[in-house]
């Protein structure tokens, strides 16, 4: 999950973030995985080439105010972006009639996230955690 909002308007603001101020920027996910205005190709690269080898692999990239309403629950841990989670095969369809989904599992923290300083750091921090 990203640290920054959807939508058009919330992605000019933090494009302009970025050029202006980009060591103020709060999302080191967008930082690493975006330039300032497309995704970055080593990046894109890598998550084609990651689904290409593992079919069973799905990937969902969200913003953290659509992962709040995606999500919702009361009890959902109140976590910190951005971060990485993952969600278990077995209880991913599971509903327990209050909006929670007790798989989702932080697969890399955001402070592991804050620490990366090049996309090739990044890649290889996802790669290692799926061995």
């Amino acid at each position: 999950m990203y640290n920054a909002n959807s939508g058009k308007i919330n992605s000019l603001l933090d494009s302009a973030h970025k050029i202006v101020s980009p060591d103020t920027y709060d999302c080191k996910l967008c930082d690493l995985t975006y330039g300032v205005f497309k995704e970055n190709e080593k990046w894109s690269r890598f998550r084609k080439n990651l689904l290409d080898t593992n079919p069973n692999l799905q990937l969902e990239f969200l913003h953290k105010d659509e992962f709040a309403k995606q999500y919702w629950s009361k009890w959902l841990p109140k976590y910190k972006f951005p971060i990485v989670l993952s969600m278990s095969d077995v209880v991913q369809d599971y509903n327990d009639g209050f909006g929670t989904n007790s798989g989702l599992d932080i697969f890399l923290s955001t402070a592991v996230l804050n620490d990366q300083e090049t996309i090739d750091q990044l890649i290889t921090a996802i790669e290692m955690r799926l061995k």
